[in-house]
């Protein structure tokens, strides 16, 4: 009997291999299914509240079709004026106290909450579960991995996909504050990427400014209307011929 106990075990250890070796090789799913950017974020077509990480490529000609199918919906007008536009009427920088959107009212920030979500090797300060001192995070928007320390804060900061600003020009000066701070605070409109992108940027839509990667371009306009749609924001007739020319429209 305790022979062959042992020759089951010595079975066992032989198969246990093998069915770990089949369960990481086998068919990837569909394009529908659990996707990532090998490590390097979630298509936005299977992000569509902004909570899983980062931003991978759209790629496929199927998933390229959906984007356009998307982007065909977004509503179009000319921006309103500037005038009265300022940050604080989207509320304080990165607050916590925001109602009706992921991840609010956690007890972080809004900016330690997109480092962790989509950084790896995260790193606390002590004593805290939610201020990033340290990680390493993919940035889309080059296509380069970045080694993120507190100390050099500048060097990843959080971009809103559709700027505050062209929101407010958009239709946003007519809403309330509480829905303002939201779309401020969204994570589905926050990026965490390449400081100098985030400054090349400014307040343009996608007819003035995409990101250098050229890879990421259709998942950012995607993005972009992601955030249209969910606020009903319109984008200018020439913002919206550059989404879907991103997408092969």
């Amino acid at each position: 009997m305790r022979a062959r106990r042992t020759a089951l075990s010595a079975a066992t250890a032989l198969l246990l291999p093998a069915l770990a070796l089949t369960a990481c090789t086998g068919h990837p799913g569909p394009s529908s299914g659990p996707a990532s950017g090998g490590g390097r974020g979630t298509s936005p077509l299977l992000n569509p509240d902004g909570t899983k990480p980062g931003l991978a490529a759209i790629t496929s000609d199927q998933d390229r079709s959906a984007a356009r199918t998307l982007i065909a919906q977004v509503r179009t007008a000319e921006p309103g004026p500037k005038t009265g536009y300022d940050r604080d009427q989207f509320g304080p920088p990165w607050t916590d106290n925001v109602d009706g959107v992921p991840l609010g009212h956690n007890s972080c920030s809004t900016r330690d909450d997109l480092l962790g979500r989509d950084g790896t090797k995260v790193e606390h300060k002590d004593g805290s579960p939610c201020v990033v001192t340290g990680m390493t995070i993919y940035d889309p928007y080059t296509g380069k991995l970045v080694q993120f320390t507190k100390q050099q804060a500048s060097k990843i900061q959080i971009d809103h996909v559709m700027p505050l600003s062209y929101d407010w020009q958009q239709g946003a000066s007519a809403w309330d504050k509480a829905k303002r701070v939201q779309i401020a605070n969204d994570p589905l409109n926050l990026i965490p990427a390449d400081g100098s992108q985030n400054a090349s940027k400014g307040d343009s839509g996608p007819a003035t400014w995409l990101p250098v990667n050229t890879e990421i371009r259709c998942s950012y306009v995607v993005r972009f209307a992601q955030v249209s749609l969910k606020y009903q924001l319109p984008v200018t007739a020439a913002d919206k011929k550059a989404m879907l020319a991103q997408c092969g429209g």
